[in-house]
């Protein structure tokens, strides 16, 4: 091994080196004692048996023995085993012990006057053996140990310092009788050393793998083998079992065979189990009904399904949580190990687990606040189809549960169909809910079909209207905008209730515009669907048509128009706790447009006022705001929490979906900002591949183009990064111009296709981009960032400073520092060319600031090249120093933020919720604070917080 200590040892040379240091001072005379404890299977017996052969080696007096796992252990038999009373009989002292022991009672000492003479003679045996050569007594697996043992290493600790003794002690957390807890106590009060043997990490593990694998181990491995938290016996048990079961391959590398781990999964559950024999019974039953609710689960939860209080299971939980096999997640319990849990699930008879996952479902539905998804997925495991309370549940709550738990709940709809659902109702109701479903997980072939069949069952007009709304969703999602059309004007043609009229109306504005850009004819029709929404009273109707007239609002550059419509739909919505999509979409729309009309401290505003409605509405996670997000984060220079949003979002189709409103979601926008951020901070590796992944699906609809221009910037900058203007000039061309009824924001790239153009002398391409920019801002009902994007580019293609000056300030006014920093290079190189190089040298020096307070390493390469040809260098500054990539000083200012709420103890739900973050990047950023640090819990951030700056971290919990 790499490390050179045994395999069973690797990952502990700080624990090891402890216990060599109290060698060496036992050596030199100075007793003391070591604790070394932790959970089963941590490691404790090879670290105390690697102490053993180093105090051997030293020439010390090495005395061992472990405790024995008995009901009954023999009063004082550690101690006895330990100084060797029967092994080394020819010994005087130790005979003349074992004659008085056995002279009472020849089988078991068990009279106390016995014991305290016994314990009398033990000690003073122990002090003539230091008093003849330095003494190390290691004693193992304390916790099994009976008490008047216990005793005896109680009394040997208060004295090991005034002898030359070194003592020891290696135990688990449980069992804590009353002989542990006075031992423990007792150590307290002594100078004792302790080395609490945590989880190994990464590198360790993979040393570990490679060990009992016979090979480095692959990804795959690895990735299992996390399962072990770290714990070497458990991923010593799950890959000695894969190995047994020929579930490894092994070459240059050895990894998982692509096969089912069901036989191994038994084989390793029987072989865990036995390493929980020391829980009680009551301990282990309680864990296996928590092991049916998944890694984490509430103790309500557990409390009843076994029908008993929380107060009742509270003492057995503490004893798991003791013994390391639970832990504290916030409000909820977890387990530690998900071999642990596995072992405890897999452990128990298939039938008993379908039963307990049926009870459970219904036990969990009778708690008040218990999310849906919780019960669904006790459904799901049960494997049951047809029960008549299930599909009466599954039909109750299936709108919420689509919403939450999309993939679950079409799991479930699926099954409960497959098998046969009776009543057409019922069956219509699951076929069109698993469309919709199966829309926002991008399976649009599959929902049209479900569609199709709800529609073919369904008589009801009301059902018919929506069976059609999906269906045209459905088929809109695919590709096939004009079927989609069809299928709306063919549903109007039918005589359906004016609310859904109204709703099919506001779709097909929607379909309308985004297909083929018919921007007229869509808002022609987003007025029908108001005027027939209203007429029916129907709240979504209205606000769907309102979010038609912004986006053609939008796409004209009526901004204070499309304000009031957004304004207006959300003044609709709010009467009514209903149509949470829809709300979030309008929220969406009006962050969008305050942006636009250069309202940015007014859009940050309307984000946590979008965050706050999906706390709310327990909606936490939703991904489309983390783009959102990202987009605003991006403009306003902070571009570590951009990245942190992106890295939170799941990247599927159904994450990034409006569910049945308008578009697929922005797949190219994620991929978009992060190669951008990546081409500007010269992460070429990075960069490349979000590029790759970007544009390996083509643009198709109108909407589709509105989601790829920061991609197709992104490639821009890269090709230019790469030497090649011309290419990054060409990747530009299709920005010059929008598509009839586009909305995409062509403005804010112009200026970058004015630079580019004049830097190859193409006058032409410069020309055209400065005319398309100022379009872009004619259009505007009133100036901003249109209008703030065309004096750059005129003061760029004129090389006129007054202009760049305008655009500039307005910039500096609004507070969007990215673009400030672009403006005020050009601005630079300009005042350059006039001679007035004073300003110029002012001026790069803050734009080079700008650009490292974004860490766009890149910009400053080329603003500085740039403005060296003018015989300007901007020297050395100190605001552009580097963050360090490791440590405090390496924390950006929002992790530095979550850092100081860790440490006040605040859960990762309250920091989201203080910070208007999701959860998910709450998350995301506390494991790059993990990572810069390099630490492992969150523990070790609040005592690092402590010792940096107790006085910030707050206090008002």
């Amino acid at each position: 091994m790499s490390s050179g200590l045994p395999a069973r040892l690797v990952g502990r040379e700080a624990e090891l080196a402890v216990l060599r240091d109290a060698i060496a001072q036992l050596r030199a005379g100075t007793g003391g004692v070591v604790v070394v404890e932790g959970e089963p299977g941590i490691g404790k017996s090879s670290l105390v048996a690697a102490a053993v052969a180093v105090g051997q080696e030293s020439g010390c007096t090495v005395l061992h023995a472990t405790a024995d796992q008995a009901a009954h252990p023999l009063p004082l038999r550690l101690l006895c085993d330990c100084l060797e009373i029967k092994q080394r009989a020819n010994d005087a002292r130790r005979a003349e012990m074992l004659r008085f022991a056995r002279a009472e009672r020849p089988d078991l000492l068990v009279s106390s006057a016995v014991h305290a003479a016994m314990i009398e003679m033990l000690l003073t045996l122990v002090e003539d053996d230091c008093a003849t050569a330095p003494t190390m007594m290691v004693l193992d697996d304390v916790q099994w140990a009976d008490d008047a043992s216990l005793d005896v290493c109680r009394r040997l600790a208060s004295t090991a310092a005034h002898l030359p003794l070194l003592l020891v002690l290696s135990f688990r957390p449980v069992p804590r009788g009353s002989g542990m807890r006075q031992l423990r106590a007792a150590l307290r009060g002594h100078a004792t050393t302790t080395i609490s043997l945590g989880p190994l990490g990464p590198d360790a593990i993979r040393d570990l793998l490679s060990d009992v694998a016979g090979a480095p181990p692959g990804p795959a491995l690895v990735e299992l083998a996390a399962q072990a938290s770290g714990n070497p016996l458990y991923v010593r048990e799950l890959v000695e079992s894969l190995v047994r079961e020929g579930g490894v391959t092994v070459g240059e590398h050895a990894d998982l065979r692509e096969t089912s781990l069901c036989t191994v999964r038994r084989s390793l559950a029987a072989a865990l189990d036995s390493r929980l024999s020391f829980v009680r019974a009551d301990a282990l039953d309680i864990l296996r009904v928590a092991a049916l609710l998944g890694r984490e689960f509430a103790v309500g939860e557990v409390a009843a399904v076994l029908g008993r209080s929380t107060i009742d299971i509270s003492d057995d939980l503490q004893e798991a949580v003791a013994a390391g096999i639970l832990v504290d997640a916030g409000t909820r319990m977890a387990f530690r190990h998900p071999l642990i849990r596995q072992a405890l699930y897999d452990g128990m008879p298939t039938a008993l687990r379908v039963a307990l996952h049926q009870d459970a479902a219904r036990a969990l539905d009778g708690i008040g606040g218990v999310e849906p998804q919780r019960v669904a997925q006790q459904l799901l495991e049960s494997g049951r189809v047809g029960d008549r309370w299930a599909r009466r549940w599954l039909a109750r709550t299936a709108p919420v549960l689509a919403v939450r738990a999309p993939r679950l709940a079409a799991e479930l709809m699926d099954r409960e169909l497959e098998h046969g659902v009776a009543d057409q109702r019922d069956r219509a109701a699951f076929s069109a809910a698993l469309a919709q479903i199966l829309i926002g997980a991008g399976e649009h072939e599959k929902a049209a079909g479900r569609a199709r069949q709800a529609l073919a069952v369904s008589g009801e007009p009301a059902d018919r209207g929506r069976m059609y709304w999906v269906l045209a969703r459905a088929l809109f999602s695919g590709g096939d905008n004009d079927a989609a059309v069809a299928t709306l004007e063919q549903a109007l043609e039918e005589d359906l209730p004016d609310a859904w009229r109204a709703r099919l109306l506001g779709s097909l504005a929607m379909f309308q515009r985004a297909g083929s850009g018919a921007l007229e004819a869509a808002d022609a029709t987003a007025r029908r669907a108001l005027e027939t929404g209203e007429s029916a009273g129907d709240t979504f109707a209205i606000a769907y048509a309102l979010t038609d007239l912004w986006l053609t609002h939008s796409v004209q550059r009526q901004y204070l128009s499309a304000l009031d419509c957004v304004d207006r739909a959300l003044e609709t919505l709010n009467a009514t706790d209903d149509h949470a999509d829809l709300r979030c979409y309008a929220l969406h729309a009006r962050i969008f447009t305050l942006q636009n009309l250069s309202r940015w401290s007014d859009a940050e505003a309307a984000l946590r006022d979008a965050r706050q409605f999906l706390l709310d509405d327990d909606r936490t996670d939703d991904a489309r705001f983390s783009v959102t997000a990202a987009v605003l984060t991006y403009w306003l220079g902070q571009w570590d929490d951009t990245l942190a949003e992106l890295e939170s979002v799941d990247q599927s189709v159904s994450a990034m979906t409006y569910r049945g409103l308008r578009e697929r979601g922005p797949i190219w926008l994620w991929h978009g900002l992060a190669a951008l951020i990546a081409v500007r901070r010269d992460d070429r590796a990075a960069a490349e591949g979000h590029l790759r992944a970007g544009l390996r699906q083509p643009p198709v609809t109108v909407a589709d183009r509105e989601n790829t221009d920061f991609l197709l910037f992104a490639q821009a900058l890269s090709a230019e990064q790469h030497g090649d203007p011309h290419l990054a000039l060409s990747h530009l061309g299709g920005l010059l111009t929008r598509e009839p009824g586009e909305m995409t924001l062509i403005h804010q790239w112009l200026p970058t296709v004015v630079r580019l153009a004049l830097a190859v002398d193409d006058d032409s391409a410069a020309a055209a981009a400065l005319a398309a920019c100022r379009a872009e801002a004619a259009a505007e009902q009133v100036p901003a960032r249109a209008t703030a994007a065309a004096n750059w580019c005129t003061g760029l293609y004129e090389r006129d400073p007054a202009p760049l000056r305008s655009a500039m300030e307005h910039y500096r006014a609004v507070g969007v520092p990215v673009e400030l920093a672009g403006t005020v290079e050009d601005l630079a190189v300009v005042l350059a060319e006039h001679g007035n190089t004073g300003e110029s040298k002012r001026l790069i020096g803050e734009a080079l600031d700008l650009y490292g307070g974004f860490g766009a390493v890149w910009d400053i390469r080329r603003a500085e090249a740039r403005l060296r040809r003018h015989g300007i260098r901007s020297g050395v500054r100190g605001a552009r120093t580097k963050r360090p990539a490791h440590g405090w000083d390496a924390l950006t200012p929002t992790e530095h933020k979550i850092a100081l709420l860790v440490a006040a103890g605040r859960s990762t739900s309250d920091i989201a919720q203080s910070m208007f973050l999701t959860r998910r990047t709450t998350q995301t950023h506390i494991s790059h604070i993990l990572a810069k640090l390099g630490m492992r819990s969150r523990v070790e951030i609040a005592r690092e917080a402590f010792n940096r700056d107790p006085a910030a971290i707050p206090t008002d919990l």
